[in-house]
């Protein structure tokens, strides 16, 4: 079992950044893709971005390009999400999730692990 535990959401300004972290213990990772979807309000869970733990490979998604940065501290067992030029449209509650690195890093169906959520608002 993998236990994921996200930090960092909160409320900021259009244009202000934020950092996420998920903080993962129980079985290692090493092997596993960790990935960030997010979730509005009557919208369907959507793929964010994504790092493959061992290799340090970086996927996101067209709308979080250059805006988002992914990173992991092998260390401490976090991935981080940096979040620069919010935008409203980025509200949603941010989940961490990781699962094997043999499927596609941007589907869902890839993480077996899920964490809890942390959200994120962004006022206009």
């Amino acid at each position: 079992q993998v236990q994921l535990v996200e930090s960092g959401g909160g409320l900021v300004q259009a244009g202000g950044s934020l950092r996420l972290s998920c903080a993962a213990s129980g079985r290692t990772i090493s092997w596993y893709v960790v990935g960030w979807f997010r979730q509005a309000p009557g919208k369907e869970r959507e793929f964010v971005s994504a790092i493959g733990w061992s290799t340090g490979r970086t996927y996101y998604a067209d709308s979080v390009k250059d805006r988002f940065t992914i990173s992991r501290d092998n260390a401490k067992n976090t991935a981080y999400l940096q979040m620069n030029s919010l935008k409203p449209e980025d509200t949603a509650l941010y989940y961490c999730a990781a699962g094997p690195y043999t499927s596609p890093p941007a589907a869902a169906g890839t993480y077996h692990y899920w964490g809890q959520g942390t959200q994120v608002t962004v006022s206009s």
